[in-house]
Formats: C-alpha cells, sequence, structure tokens
C-alpha cells in the first residue's frame, strides 16, 4: 500500500500525524489478513507499532504487510512502512508495528488456514510470533494479578508506593 503524505496528515510540528500513519497500518493489516484468511478480518490488538524517524509532508509513504503468525481464528500481520523523499530518491524505514486481526463470519470469530512456513526466515518470524503471543498471555495474567494488590490497596499504601523511588513491581510482589 502507498500514499501521498499532505497537509491534512500534518501534526502542530509539521510532520506527519501518527493518526495518519496508524489508519494506513490497519487499513495494510485488513487487507494482508482478508487476502491470507480468505474472509474478512477484523482489528483484534496492536501488538506494538515503534516510531523509528519523522515522516515529512510530500513524502511517499509505502507499507509492507506479511503474514508472520497464525493462531486457531488470528493473524499477526508485521508491517514496515517507508517514506520516500521523491526528489531526493532517499528511501528510509520509519515504523514497524504488529497487528492481530481475527476472522469473522457473522460477527463471530471463525478459523484461518494454517500458515505454511518454507524457508529459514519463515520459520523464525512464526516461532517469534508463537513466542509473543504465549509471552504476551503470561503478561497478562502477571499484570491482573498485579493490579489486583493495587486495587486492595488502602490509600495509605498506595501514597507509600506514590513516595517510592523503589520498584513498584517489586513491592507488589511482596505485597503478594
Amino acid at each position: 500500500m502507498a500514499q501521498m503524505m499532505t497537509p491534512n496528515d500534518a501534526n502542530v510540528l509539521g510532520k506527519v500525524f501518527g493518526g495518519s500513519i496508524l489508519a494506513l497500518i490497519d487499513l495494510t493489516a485488513s487487507a494482508v489478513s482478508s487476502k491470507f484468511a480468505g474472509r474478512v478480518c477484523v482489528t483484534a490488538a496492536f501488538d506494538r507499532v515503534d516510531f523509528h524517524e519523522p515522516i515529512e509532508i510530500g513524502e511517499l509513504v509505502e507499507l509492507h504487510g506479511v503474514v508472520s503468525f497464525v493462531g486457531r481464528t488470528s493473524v499477526e500481520v508485521t508491517i514496515d512502512v517507508y517514506a520516500t523523499q521523491l526528489t531526493a530518491h532517499r528511501k528510509h524505514h520509519v515504523n514497524t508495528a504488529r497487528v492481530t486481526m481475527v476472522a469473522v463470519e457473522d460477527g463471530k470469530p471463525v478459523p484461518v488456514p494454517r500458515l505454511i512456513c518454507q524457508t529459514y526466515e519463515e520459520k523464525l518470524a512464526f516461532l517469534e510470533g508463537r513466542l509473543r503471543r504465549e509471552t504476551r498471555s503470561k503478561w497478562l495474567k502477571e499484570m491482573d494479578s498485579l493490579n489486583a494488590v493495587l486495587r486492595e490497596a488502602n490509600e495509605a499504601t498506595l501514597d507509600q508506593y506514590l513516595a517510592s523511588e523503589g520498584s513498584l513491581f517489586e513491592a507488589l510482589e511482596a505485597a503478594r
């Protein structure tokens, strides 16, 4: 997917607004996942978006998406975003994003095809995606548990946490 960045895409600093790029990333993830799944896919989560460099108004933005991992009903799409200064012929990598999409039919998740990994790079990307999924699941459970400790704390304890220069994570683990 490619699009010229116009003044309508500008933020208050005169660079391309991050929200414009997020919208293009979402559209690219939708197209890539829907093509792979053979059905409509909707956004479930933006796992991560890294903004490496600012994009100038007037640059051509190109988004390259690949399916990096699939679950039963989900498709993870990795998107690299490049901006090209057309007059200088300078192309630079400006963003990397990972978006999880879910295949749906009649508003309900439906299975997607398996991803066939043939090359070393494809196998590595799939296994890294699987590791991200497993790690994210553990992280969410850990966050829920630690947030429960915070919600159970009285106001004096919250004040202690706020005043502390030490690790909040370690303090909450000790309070469990």
